[in-house]
């Protein structure tokens, strides 16, 4: 079986693939201390597959080295460490090469593998990203703004009295409390902005692309814009397997 391995500001996602048949998920907090053996200890008991190949995606580079080590004690096999200059299939327009999210470009090559081009793809996590790919199977750029959790964890810490909020979708938009207040002003600003972005991306690459949507706020934001046709939580973990694939041809 082939462990994948995502690693995010937020979270350490593994997946086990059975050929390409996602078999298990499991995900942990991303903290920049935690050691080998830490992960051993949390996952102990709870990944218990027979590994023989394993790949990682990171945007944390001081947490790779504890992975790296604990894939390798764990299940005997030498990881590989996805770069932007991996064999992906599609052309990358993006300046410096070097300087683009490696969960980006991930999530756009399995985008591409799924549901073809032309498309967008957006990343609803500590920050969103949007990528454009054209007809041709080129990622001609995209934008990054701040995420929902991002927004409000920023209130908390850069005011003296108010309250850091669980991102939630109020009833009203019109709220008489500090939380409901904040709630509201994120969730459903965030809304608007998401329309208003991806609209100006459609207009600017003068197409009709297909919209797919990743990460943990994609159910919340596809339900009050109509923007996202497809909602793929999945998206960056397949994306490994079929990278690994597309690298080790059996």
């Amino acid at each position: 079986m082939l462990l994948t391995v995502d690693i995010g500001n937020t979270a350490i996602k593994f997946g086990v693939f059975d050929g390409d048949h996602l078999a298990f998920k499991i995900s942990v907090p991303t903290l920049t201390n935690i050691t080998s053996a830490g992960l051993a200890n949390v996952l102990r008991g709870r990944l218990t597959h027979t590994i023989s190949g394993a790949i990682i995606s990171s945007v944390v580079p001081e947490v790779d080295d504890a992975v790296l080590k604990f894939v390798e004690s764990e299940y005997h096999v030498k990881p590989e460490l996805v770069s932007n200059s991996s064999n992906f299939g599609i052309r990358i327009f993006y300046e410096p090469l070097a300087e683009a999210g490696t969960d980006r470009i991930v999530n756009t090559f399995s985008a591409v593998e799924k549901y073809g081009v032309p498309l967008i793809v957006c990343s609803f996590g500590t920050a969103l990203t949007v990528d454009v790919v054209d007809p041709n199977r080129t990622l001609i750029g995209g934008l990054i703004a701040p995420g929902m959790n991002t927004l409000a964890t920023a209130l908390k810490t850069t005011t003296s009295k108010l309250p850091e909020v669980t991102i939630e979708k109020p009833a009203r938009v019109i709220q008489r409390t500090t939380t409901g207040s904040i709630q509201s002003g994120i969730v459903n600003g965030y809304f608007g902005m998401v329309e208003k972005l991806l609209s100006e991306v459609k207009r600017e690459i003068g197409a009709s692309p297909r919209v797919v949507a990743t990460g943990g706020f994609a159910k919340l934001i596809s339900e009050n814009t109509s923007q996202i046709d497809i909602i793929d939580d999945n998206l960056l973990l397949d994306g490994l397997q079929m990278l690994y694939a597309r690298n080790h041809p059996a």
